[in-house]
């Protein structure tokens, strides 16, 4: 089986876990939305440099825009997401 190196969600990796608890969480509780907070998000791009990975699309956004296009291109691809994280995430991203 392919196992990607620096992936933040490997169960193999020899870091600890990131939680949603804590001071140097990554990740936001399912009741403030799931999904990495900002600071999570700078620690993996540096972690991974050249990752155009960005935080979730939650404000108003211009029809049309970049912004817009990320939303609906997430909204499409996680519409099949049953799970209590996933639900929540796509609450956060007013799918």
């Amino acid at each position: 089986m392919y196992t990607q190196s620096n992936n933040p969600f490997s169960r193999n990796s020899k870091e600890p876990r990131k939680t949603t608890k804590g001071k140097g969480r990554n990740f936001r509780t399912v009741e403030e939305g799931a999904g990495m907070t900002s600071k999570g998000v700078k620690e993996y791009k540096r972690k991974n440099p050249g990752s155009k990975l960005k935080t979730a699309v939650t404000g108003d956004v211009k029809p049309g825009s970049k912004d817009a296009k990320r939303r609906k291109s997430f909204c499409a691809r996680s519409k099949g997401w049953t799970g209590e994280r996933g639900k929540a995430a796509r609450r956060r991203w007013k799918c």
